[in-house]
């Protein structure tokens, strides 16, 4: 089965900066599409950001220009480097994989994780 592991969360005053880590239990990430969600209270899930086998990225409006999806296949681990950070951007941040980055696009990867709080205060 596999696990997706977040960590790096925690509380931040606006204007700071967060960097979230996601490990995978799989043997392998290389042929994965990797990507963060982000759900805010009383909201749904959303997408926020993507990184595809080649290394190409895709991020949604709300963070383009203050965060950053990085890759490392030998540890397995994808990454969130999120500055400039803003009270909007309080959420539970989960990580998801998938072979293919359609699913992704639509918001329905094969593997979750647990997810990590983010709360910026203002």
């Amino acid at each position: 089965q596999v696990q997706l592991v977040e960590s790096g969360g925690g509380l931040v005053q606006a204007g700071g900066s967060l960097r979230l880590s996601c490990a995978a239990s799989l043997s392998s990430i290389r042929d994965y599409a990797m990507g963060w969600f982000r759900q805010a209270p009383g909201l749904e899930r959303e997408f926020a950001a993507y990184i595809d086998w080649s290394g190409s990225t895709y991020y949604s409006n709300s963070v383009k220009g203050r965060f950053t999806i990085s890759r490392d296949n030998a540890k397995r681990t994808v990454y969130l480097q999120m500055n400039s950070l803003e009270p909007e951007d309080t959420a539970v941040y989960y990580c998801a994989a998938d072979r293919s980055r359609s699913a992704l696009q639509a918001s329905s990867p094969s593997y979750w994780g647990q997810g990590t709080q983010v709360t910026v205060s203002s």
